[in-house]
């Protein structure tokens, strides 16, 4: 017998499924997959290279071009350090509050999509509903090109992706692209007395963390006031940084982990080879001087492409005839969207719940949001279905 759930019932049962990003997904996937096709929808599964996770997709209605994906990640933030009031992995509700880890980043817009599953099935749809659930967005949006390579290579095309980040079901056209790099510094040991004998790993790192204190500074300098970013200009930062052993040895090793984010059109793997450029350019030369093994390495762990805002874009255009809203927004953080718009589909962010309330203790949706969620969903049944 087919599973039939309230959005809320549902929320309840993705939230159960702790499904941070450092666990397997794999159970949450099993449930999502079992219960299409409880209804008669056939899933794609997309694993990921080690086996240990996976994306799903699946179409409700005809197999033709057009129609609609709604796009969700299932991994969520880690619990660990945070003092929750209750238990995060139990959906409660409280004074019109949904609260559990996931509810608005993002397992409420989840919900929403697999709860009309059967008012899909039901309405005679003439352009499908494209379901897309990703793993590991939270700590680099990883497993969703291999997903939507797939969805390409099976021929589907979409006239619009909606990617339900919590945006309280505002359209938003546009945000910045986001790369992360570990920078490894080599250096040469000596006693800090003969340091012009040796290689210092942590004050090549400080020249290397003062490039990025520069590449913002000048981007802020030529910042366009009239950006609808904030902040108007590409942002560099260093996050973690360790190395050395001693007050008075020339630290040998010295390794920090930074990230820049660019406003479209900007590509912010752009900024990775200025980096590279500068490192073996400028940095290395004069290590080499002094000792052979002493340079710099740089492993690229992350790069997201922009949301760009499009021109007279279907997902953009469907979005504000369907929720009326006709304002002009971007946001600072990435989402999977520029790697959907990467392949030639429209996308805009539209969905659910405030992100201010995402990877917080106590994260909740609410139980308004929800319901405008709904009705959204419900909308974009309906003009598939004309």
């Amino acid at each position: 017998m087919a599973l039939t759930l309230t959005p809320t019932e549902m929320l309840a049962r993705l939230v159960a499924f702790p499904s941070e990003s450092q666990r397997s997904n794999l159970d949450i996937i099993a449930f999502v997959r079992d219960y299409l096709a409880g209804h008669g929808v056939a899933s794609q599964i997309v694993p990921s290279p080690d086996g240990q996770k996976a994306n799903l997709f699946a179409t409700i209605g005809p197999k033709v071009d057009g129609g609609v994906v709604l796009s969700g990640h299932t991994d969520v933030v880690p619990v660990a350090g945070q003092n929750w009031s209750s238990d995060p992995w139990t959906l409660t509700e409280r004074d019109g509050r949904l609260y559990g880890r996931g509810t608005c980043d993002m397992k409420g817009f989840n919900a929403l999509g697999l709860a009309l599953v059967p008012e899909m099935m039901a309405a005679g749809l003439k352009r499908p509903v494209h379901i897309a659930l990703s793993y590991d967005e939270e700590v680099g949006c990883f497993g969703a090109p291999i997903m939507i390579d797939e969805m390409v290579r099976q021929g589907l095309k979409p006239s619009a992706v909606i990617v339900g980040e919590p945006s309280m079901m505002q359209v938003v056209t546009g945000h910045k692209g986001g790369t992360r790099v570990m920078t490894t510094v080599r250096g040469h040991a000596v006693h800090s007395s003969r340091m012009d004998l040796g290689v210092s790993a942590v004050m090549v790192a400080a020249k290397l963390i003062g490039w990025f204190e520069d590449q913002m500074a000048a981007r802020a300098a030529s910042a366009d006031p009239a950006s609808p970013f904030m902040p108007p200009y590409a942002t560099f930062h260093c996050g973690t940084i360790e190395g050395g052993t001693a007050a008075n040895i020339t630290a040998e090793h010295c390794r920090f982990i930074g990230e820049w984010r660019a406003i479209p059109p900007e590509d912010p793997m752009d900024d990775y080879q200025r980096y590279l450029a500068y490192i073996r350019d400028v940095i290395e030369p004069p290590l080499k001087l002094k000792s052979a093994e002493a340079g710099v390495s740089v492993e690229l762990l992350s790069s997201i492409p922009p949301l760009t805002p499009e021109t007279d874009g279907e997902a953009e255009r469907l979005a504000r005839r369907i929720t009326g809203d006709n304002g002009s927004h971007v946001v600072a953080y990435g989402t999977e969207g520029g790697q959907f718009q990467a392949v030639g589909w429209s996308t805009v962010i539209c969905g659910p719940g405030d992100i201010a309330q995402a990877h917080q203790p106590n994260e909740f949706i609410a139980a308004s949001q929800m319901a405008a969620g709904e009705t959204f969903v419900r909308r974009i049944i309906s003009e598939l279905s004309r």
